[in-house]
């Protein structure tokens, strides 16, 4: 790899084995990826109960900012499911602050952006896909297939709108992973490129440096905007099927 490769605004994506190791013919070698998931788990775990341990009746900084993060996301379940949608709590508020910490993370200098790679988001994606899936036929049995069929359009319509209604519930895998990943490597590509102006301008690269700070703020807001947004489509995805809406 040529040295123009190596300082290139992809190398940043590029995976790491730290530690090689394969099972069954499976290659599942701990990786910098699989260290920032490791990290963030961690960090999320700390974050939670230790900010939370006092239980103080006047809340401290990081308890408040722990009860601010479960009231949030308790509201945003009852807005779009109801009150019955908190049974998913857990899951929308694990997947929310996994993904909030990995993109936060992923703007530390030197470290790896694990929602830059569609294979990690793809996965994600697709178990709000089972989840909704699963628990739809569970609660409404074959009657959750009235979702593809939305009730009071004229009959020669049918035709027209439940297949592409069959076609977008199939594709939300894909559209939900496709939108995290492609900001997070978009914004992490362009970072790297107006630094690379920084460096070969010299003195005339204070106005690519200047960017730089501006678009740092803007992607630490799309990190955490993106955590945002994939855990109100988790939410809108399970009023699906618990509403069938």
């Amino acid at each position: 790899m040529s040295a123009t490769e190596a300082h290139g605004p992809m190398h940043q994506f590029e995976i790491t084995r730290y530690k090689e190791i394969s099972l069954g013919g499976y290659d599942i070698s701990f990786t910098n990826s699989a260290l920032m998931m490791v990290i963030a788990v961690i960090g999320i775990t700390l974050f939670t109960v230790l900010s939370m341990r006092g239980r103080s009746i006047v809340p401290g900084r990081w308890q408040s900012m722990a009860e601010l993060s479960y009231e949030f996301i308790a509201g945003m379940i009852r807005e779009n499911i109801g009150s019955g949608g908190l049974k998913f709590f857990p899951f929308v508020f694990s997947i929310f602050m996994f993904v909030l910490f990995l993109n936060l993370i992923g703007m530390v200098p030197y470290s790896f952006t694990v929602t830059s790679h569609i294979a990690v988001t793809f996965v994600m994606a697709f178990a709000v896909f089972l989840l909704v899936t699963i628990y739809g036929f569970i609660k409404h049995g074959f009657g959750f297939f009235k979702l593809f069929a939305p009730a009071g359009l004229p009959l020669y319509m049918y035709p027209i709108i439940t297949p592409i209604e069959i076609v977008s519930y199939l594709t939300r895998p894909l559209s939900l992973s496709v939108r995290l990943f492609a900001n997070m490597l978009a914004g992490h590509t362009m970072l790297k490129v107006f630094a690379g102006f920084v460096i070969a301008l010299g003195f005339f690269g204070v106005i690519p440096l200047v960017v730089i700070v501006l678009f740092t703020g803007l992607e630490f807001l799309v990190a955490v905007l993106q955590a945002y947004v994939f855990a109100i489509l988790t939410c809108i995805y399970l009023n699906d099927a618990v509403n069938l809406h």
